[in-house]
């Protein structure tokens, strides 16, 4: 008879407020599985010791938000990439800035350091794809083929090739020696958020928004296989270490996949959020999430995961007899040769930019390093974990012990961060700067001060609502030891306002419902008409949701209509909100604002033709409300987190207006 596990498959080792303002990236060492990066709106990056309360180390010198950022193989240098372009390497055990990097014109989207030569590749919201040499402080070439953002950057584990994934919808494979592509992968139908390559064999994996994972044979340049059953995107992919199986986290979830046949061999469900990046050490997979300012650590006990077997969770096809994976050593696919010795150069071949393209070290640089700094949060952690190079042990060590397992009805409880001591904070205090009341909000391991302020931008997700409070919504209590309500007393105070709701949400309904009558006569642009009459935003946004998601539905008549809606979405101070405008704004922009500019372009007909007429007067109007749109746009390109990056996107897409 089976007997009942005793502990947890699957728990939340962690939650520390990690910034003073909203995180915006994190990063999970890779080697030890114990080293925790985040960045920030607040210009820092901070590092962690996984399953610890305090910050390590605060590096400081970006200017902007941080977009983007990556440990290297052995843990001793990190790189952080910002929203105004500018790259930033730093020597972990050191403690001191490396190199700075300048040449993006946009978002550092992502990053990845070679496995063995200096050398550092980055990818931007500019389209291009650039590799930095970090002892010569100069970019080695350029890559140039996205049409859109690229999002996930991967070196081979031979050091020889460079996968790349972007908005674009493609997966591109990039020869390093030669300086040219080598293939492009295409067959996602939504951005790519990660690419991964097999740790031995020529495979690779990649994961999209559109809800799918792809493998692909890197010797015939073909999908293997495609897994199509998730129902939100894929986050972050990750290969166990011999090769076995693909992570991949979705909201959620984590789930275990085999490539030949697509099949999914386990499904774990993991309360993570968002999560953004994977890490394997002690068969125990880690996962690091982020909201807001919170930062969450998660643990997977692989021993309770299944990576192979008989039983499959789904994606097995009928006609097709179920087999175990090739085992390790007895695989068809090629196997990468690594060098025996660290590479000293691995790109010899590499042809090199024009002295424009290479950044020789200047004062200008010299000044930025200046400003950059390494601030020691901890300096115990600090020593413990960043030994000088000739220590005889490094901490965390290779080998360290996994984490513990809680009982499966033993409630986990979550380490929250402490607040570090001032002594150790080299930083320059701001003049009359008042610590506030440490009852009053919690602790963050960081130096730089909190300020409270009211929200400008009212979240899609939040915890509770804005200027809510239970209090509100009892009887005050005159005397201290009146402790109990009577029930009909607290009920009346619960059914206060609940009247006045139902009427609102009535009206919607009712609203909504009349907008989905004219939908049912399967004409989008009266719908539209339709929603617009009712003068709701909510309604508006609803109906947009929904009409985003197919982007064959949008016609330009349609966009006469919807454009104007666009410019008051823009300037809500509800994110939902902002966030659809921003989503349909783009993409009137991809499909209609090329066909717009060349028709305004265009020299007058000869002789009467009243479609053309009619196609031009379109053009005119919506060509005026795109111009009044995009001073919107440009005001709010310059704010931080989200919203500036999406706002940074659609400034570069809009600026043929000017």
């Amino acid at each position: 008879m089976a007997v009942a596990a005793t502990t947890k498959t699957a728990w939340k080792l962690q939650e520390i407020t990690a910034h003073s303002s909203n995180v915006s990236s994190l990063v999970l060492g890779k080697s030890s599985g114990r080293l925790l990066a985040t960045g920030g709106d607040d210009c820092r990056v901070n590092i962690w010791s996984v399953n610890k309360p305090n910050c390590i180390m605060s590096l400081t010198g970006h200017t902007t938000p941080i977009e983007s950022l990556q440990i290297n193989m052995n843990e001793k240098l990190i790189v952080a990439g910002s929203q105004s372009g500018s790259i930033r390497v730093w020597d972990l055990e050191a403690a001191k800035i490396l190199r700075t990097l300048l040449g993006h014109k946009a978002n550092i989207c992502s990053l990845d350091f070679h496995p063995f030569g200096s050398f550092v590749a980055s990818g931007s919201l500019d389209t291009n794809i650039k590799l930095w040499d970090v002892r010569r402080k100069g970019c080695v070439f350029r890559y140039k083929g996205h049409t859109e953002a690229v999002r996930c950057l991967r070196f081979s584990p031979d050091g020889k090739w460079l996968a790349s994934a972007a908005d674009d919808h493609t997966v591109k494979l990039w020869d390093l020696a030669a300086g040219k592509i080598m293939f492009e992968f295409t067959g996602h139908t939504g951005p790519v958020n990660v690419v991964e390559f097999h740790p031995n064999e020529y495979l690779l994996a990649s994961g999209s928004s559109d809800r799918t994972v792809r493998f692909w044979d890197l010797e015939k340049f073909q999908v293997v296989s495609c897994i199509e059953e998730e129902a939100t995107p894929v986050r972050c992919v990750l290969f166990n270490p011999d090769g076995c199986c693909l992570y991949s986290g979705f909201q959620d979830s984590l789930r275990v996949y085999g490539w030949e046949p697509e099949r999914c061999f386990d499904v774990v469900l993991v309360n993570w959020g968002k999560v953004a990046d994977l890490s394997i050490c002690n068969n125990q997979l880690i996962g690091g999430s982020f909201a807001q300012s919170t930062v969450s650590s998660f643990v997977v006990d692989l021993n309770r995961v299944t990576k192979s077997g008989s039983v499959p969770h789904g994606l097995i096809r009928d006609d097709e007899p179920l087999v175990s994976p090739t085992p390790m050593g007895s695989s068809l696919r090629r196997i990468y040769d690594r060098p025996s010795t660290s590479c000293n150069k691995p790109q010899s071949r590499v042809k090199h930019n024009s002295e424009s393209e290479r950044r020789s070290p200047s004062s200008e640089d010299d000044r930025d390093e200046k400003e950059s700094r390494a601030e020691i949060q901890n300096q115990e952690d600090y020593k413990e974990i960043f030994q000088p190079k000739n220590a005889i042990c490094r901490t965390p060590p290779r080998h360290s012990e996994p984490f513990p397992a809680p009982l499966e009805d033993e409630p986990v409880t979550v380490r929250e961060a402490v607040k570090p001591s001032p002594a150790v904070d080299v930083q320059t205090p701001l003049p009359k700067q008042e610590l506030p009341d440490p009852v009053q909000r919690p602790p963050i391991a960081s130096s730089t001060p909190l300020t409270r302020t009211e929200p400008s931008v009212i979240p899609a997700a939040r915890n509770e609502p804005i200027g809510l409070k239970a209090s509100d919504f009892l009887p005050a209590v005159k005397n201290q030891s009146q402790t109990e309500l009577v029930d009909e007393e607290a009920m009346s105070q619960i059914r206060k306002g609940h009247e006045t709701m139902c009427v609102v949400l009535t009206s919607r309904h009712k609203n909504l419902d009349t907008v989905r009558a004219v939908w049912s006569t399967s004409d989008i642009k009266n719908s539209v008409d339709s929603a617009v009459a009712i003068n709701d935003l909510s309604v508006v946004v609803d109906l947009l949701n929904i009409v985003n998601q197919k982007a064959s539905l949008w016609k330009l008549d349609l966009c006469t209509i919807v454009l104007p809606q666009i410019e008051k979405l823009l300037q809500s101070k509800y994110e939902s909100y902002v966030q659809t405008g921003c989503t349909s704004l783009k993409l009137i922009l991809q499909r209609f604002l090329p066909l717009i500019t060349d028709i305004l372009a265009a020299p007058p007909s000869v002789g009467v033709d009243i479609t053309r007429e009619e196609r031009l007067h379109k053009c005119k109007l919506c060509y005026k409300q795109l111009k009044n749109i995009s001073n919107i746009v440009k005001n709010k390109s310059g704010l931080s987190g989200r919203h500036g990056s999406a706002f940074r996107e659609l400034h570069l897409l809009m600026a043929v207006l000017e």
